[in-house]
């Protein structure tokens, strides 16, 4: 059950980081205002792509535990 719980949170965790920079909430972040010298590093094209990056390692990864453990419970029957 944990193994499930912990695939299920970082697929959710990765889409999450995949989407999230390209969408109007990335813009109106509570940081922005607090700090305005960071907004110009928030809205670049690059943090965008990075988190967007991990976001799909995050997906990858969590995919690739899902096929170690199907490839390791059919080993055991």
């Amino acid at each position: 059950m944990a193994a499930l719980l912990s695939i299920v949170s970082s697929v959710l965790v990765g889409i999450v980081l995949v989407f999230a920079p390209w969408t109007p909430l990335w813009d109106s972040n509570w940081l922005l205002p607090v700090w305005p010298g960071l907004r110009g590093f928030m809205t670049s094209a690059f943090t965008r792509g990075a988190v967007t990056g991990l976001g799909l390692v995050n997906v990858v990864l969590a995919l690739s535990d899902v096929r170690a453990r199907v490839l390791s419970h059919r080993t055991r029957r």
